[in-house]
């Protein structure tokens, strides 16, 4: 299938600019997780998960930039008039070792980015059952991104084409599972912290709401899902523009990632009951909810005095 679009170097050289200005940008909101996670805790009181997930979120996308730098100087300078076809046929070719290595990086990534997403709403919903359907699209979706790269290293004559049938159905697959496992997962975790404020916003004392959390992690969703979806049509249109919003989705898993740590952390700067993830916060109301379900539900002895006013010697006479 004949590829549309801007040419093959043009797009890398674009998506590269790309990729390079929002690595940029979570490297900077890495920055600010860290700081939302360490300051002023305890070694014992650091959330670890999040810690490791954010360090090996940076390594990905820093190696993933790092390959793309690598692979434009090759396709532009290095090979550029040696290679046959030139420089858009460099980038044409899907079996170049730095196409298959950076596509295992977007593949490792993006499990581990869904990934931690399925496991906050299992910990916010506490049952397995919420969590079957987005982690079958988790599994089918590491399936087809490493099948997708062990069919680029396989492909012969359709190895300049990333839109043939032989190459181009994995990847199509997985898109499409990247999208539901992500908008399942996120939407079941927005759907439980919301039902968790309506139920408790009638009993809260404070002004404390978990409105906000739900609006971050809608924002996020929102903007992985743009960008996913984005690629699959370009993809399906055979559009070259799928490489550009390929590489920039790299940075994106990072960002939605450290933007709900942050956000989190700056609610916790105006209430004192707030938390650094939205599992410790959605587990805490939970805890509020039955506590003060259990307060209604218990029986309240009531002692009533009753005041007798007597006008002929003006005393008063107290009743129990």
């Amino acid at each position: 299938m004949a590829s549309r679009g801007m040419p093959l170097d043009t797009a890398a050289i674009f998506s590269t600019t790309m990729e390079g200005i929002l690595y940029g940008f979570s490297v900077l909101m890495f920055i600010g997780t860290m700081w939302a996670l360490t300051y002023k805790r305890r070694i014992n009181k650091i959330h670890r998960p999040n810690v490791v997930v954010a360090c090996m979120l940076l390594i990905l996308s820093t190696a993933h930039m790092i390959v793309d730098f690598i692979r434009v100087e090759q396709g532009l300078v290095t090979y550029r008039n040696t290679f046959s076809g030139g420089p858009e046929a460099f980038f044409a070719d899907v079996a170049q070792i730095t196409f298959m290595v950076k596509n295992i990086l977007y593949t490792s990534q993006t499990m581990l980015g869904d990934g931690i997403v399925i496991y906050r709403c299992y910990v916010v919903w506490q049952s397995v059952w919420i969590i079957i359907v987005p982690s079958l699209l988790w599994f089918g979706m590491a399936v087809c991104g490493f099948g997708a790269v062990y069919s680029f290293s396989k492909a012969t004559s359709d190895a300049g084409d990333i839109f043939a049938k032989s190459t181009g159905q994995w990847s199509m697959v997985f898109y499409v599972m990247t999208l539901g496992s992500n908008l399942s997962a996120s939407g079941s975790l927005a759907y439980r912290i919301w039902r968790m404020e309506r139920d408790v916003a009638a009993l809260r004392a404070t002004k404390c709401s978990m409105m906000p959390i739900v609006h971050v992690l809608a924002d996020s969703a929102i903007l992985y899902s743009v960008t996913l979806l984005s690629a699959l049509v370009c993809f399906v249109k055979a559009n070259n523009g799928q490489y550009v919003v390929l590489d920039m989705i790299t940075p994106i898993i990072s960002i939605t990632f450290y933007m709900i740590i942050i956000r989190i952390a700056m609610r916790k700067t105006t209430s004192s009951h707030s938390y650094l993830s939205t599992v410790r916060v959605a587990n805490e109301m939970a805890r509020e909810t039955q506590q003060r379900y259990d307060v209604k539900r218990t029986p309240v002895e009531v002692h009533i005095t009753q005041i007798t006013h007597q006008d002929d010697n003006d005393t008063c006479k107290s009743a129990y």
